[in-house]
């Protein structure tokens, strides 16, 4: 089969920059596909941190610590940008006004007036594909759920539950980094970092919160320094909030929380929908399992728990008896990219990843939190 070569260069080459190469180098896991992405460019800041691309992707004939050079050369399509949040307005707008289609990190800028920067450059640039990274969906027990929800199986819906949480945090001799200063992570804090990966359901299918009460917390609010000393931590740690939605006249309580203090959970992301017909629950906890209760007028209300076969939106090699993980949730999430890139709205299958559109009503929602809790009031969108 002849494939088109979608050729990629990456900015930033921390965690995530490694885990999409990783997915990348694994892209003969997945079968049937017309479209191959390939690392040529690779960048960061410090040099240094590009050395394990140079070492392990054989495909990079870039390396540089000037994100200019990746977006000057004609023969890179796209560009995959894992930077701190401070950075994103003039990056993005940098990437997409050179032509580059772009895959990029929540939450899309630092603010509200980030990420219209961000969405200025969308607009004068048409033709350029601009989205964001979210890949819990992609678990075949979210993939599923979210069939369900775009067929209209939960009649209509008593409450939603959306939430990402880990506890990364939880140590509080941890040392400080970026995420827990607001010059580089801005005053969301937790929902900056955790909140579009809870919202890309919940907005794709139209929940969008019409008012929100939030409750936000500092729960550590000093960290060793670069020497040991004790510095403040400037960002939440925890956010939970409270909205109401409205849907064809009917409106229902959707809560949503962020969490980098949850003790126990060391990565749990979960949607639970809850409707008069069906509802449904799953967890990256039990990822293997999806629960769901059907009902009828006079019927048992009985929760049914299965294992979930691995059977993803892109066929792979893998048997469905085997287990499904975060490296291949996000090599699901590239393939959507790309696949969106290669064939537009003719795609293979429905799911797209965030959408810009999404990613603005994200900043409508955080910093309505931030307005909510300031005022101890209910804030109307």
């Amino acid at each position: 089969m002849s494939k088109k070569v979608i050729r990629f260069g990456v900015i930033g080459c921390g965690l995530m920059g490694k885990e999409f190469a990783s997915a990348v180098s694994r892209w003969i896991h997945l079968e049937g596909l017309d479209f191959i992405p390939r690392i040529e460019a690779v960048c960061d800041k410090n040099i240094d941190a590009t050395g394990w691309f140079a070492d392990n992707i054989p495909t990079v004939r870039l390396v540089t610590s000037d994100y200019n050079d990746v977006l000057n050369d004609p023969d890179i399509d796209a560009v995959y940008c894992a930077v701190p949040h401070n950075l994103h307005a003039r990056m993005y707008v940098d990437i997409i006004s050179s032509g580059k289609h772009l895959l990029g990190e929540k939450p899309f800028g630092i603010d509200k007036a980030a990420n219209d920067k961000i969405l200025a450059a969308i607009s004068a640039n048409p033709g350029v594909l601009v989205r964001c990274s979210s890949e819990f969906p992609f678990y075949p027990g979210a993939y599923k759920l979210s069939q369900w929800i775009r067929e209209e199986k939960f009649g209509k819906i008593i409450d939603v539950e959306a939430g990402f949480w880990h506890s990364s945090d939880l140590d509080p001799n941890k040392p400080i980094n970026w995420k827990r200063q607001i010059e580089f992570n801005g005053e969301y804090g937790c929902m900056g970092d955790l909140g579009l990966h809870v919202l890309h359901v919940p907005l794709r299918y139209g929940w969008r919160p019409q008012n929100i009460r939030a409750v936000l917390s500092n729960i550590i609010e000093e960290r060793p320094g670069l020497h040991g000393n004790l510095v403040p931590c400037e960002t939440w740690d925890n956010a939970t909030l409270a909205c109401e939605v409205e849907v064809k006249g009917h409106k229902f309580p959707m809560t949503l929380s962020m969490k980098r203090i949850a003790p126990g959970h060391s990565n749990t992301w979960f949607l639970k929908v809850r409707g008069t017909k069906m509802s449904a629950e799953f967890t990256t906890k039990n990822s293997k399992q999806l629960s769901y209760l059907v009902y009828q007028s006079g019927d048992e209300q009985s929760w049914r728990t299965y294992d979930v076969p691995n059977v993803s939106a892109y066929k792979t090699i893998s048997g469905n008896i085997f287990e499904f993980g975060f490296s291949d949730s996000i090599l699901q999430m590239w393939a959507a990219f790309c696949d969106e890139l290669a064939h537009g709205d003719k795609m293979s299958q429905p799911f797209q990843c965030v959408r810009p559109e999404e990613a603005a009503f994200s900043h409508t929602v955080f910093t309505a939190a931030l307005e909510s809790y300031r005022e101890g009031k209910t804030i109307f969108l």
